[in-house]
């Protein structure tokens, strides 16, 4: 595996060089730039498969995890219980809205104590 991450992509870089030094004046560049961009990518192909195999790890990880909140209630890295307190509802885990956003449930309120404030209209 290391000869295919990094033993292929030097041997590539260094045919480049070699080709630099010894090809025909017209040719040199050309040779270089030939195997040293194959040696490039090659190394930049290696890195980018890495990455994705990472992801995937991550991924099964994360599955893994979720199957056992499933199959136990909790998460793997909690103790049991300390994540709900009877009710269904996490422990220190509650919403707050910024000051002046209406809910449903404040807006309903609000209309509530008006009606009340309303004066009765004479008939």
């Amino acid at each position: 595996m290391i000869a295919v991450r990094y033993i292929i992509p030097a041997v590539l870089i260094l045919a480049g060089f070699v080709c630099l030094a010894v090809a025909p004046s017209s040719s040199a560049v050309e040779g270089w730039a030939l195997f040293t961009g194959a040696g490039l990518s090659v190394l930049l192909l290696n890195q980018l498969h890495r990455i994705g195999v990472i992801g995937d790890s991550d991924r099964a990880r994360e599955e893994a995890a979720r199957d056992y909140h499933r199959k136990h209630g909790h998460w793997p890295d909690e103790a049991p219980g300390t994540n709900e307190n009877g009710n269904g509802h996490h422990k220190g885990r509650r919403w707050s809205l910024p000051e002046g956003i209406a809910t449903p449930e404040s807006e309903a309120a609000e209309r509530e104590e008006r009606r009340r404030r309303r004066p009765p209209e004479d008939s």
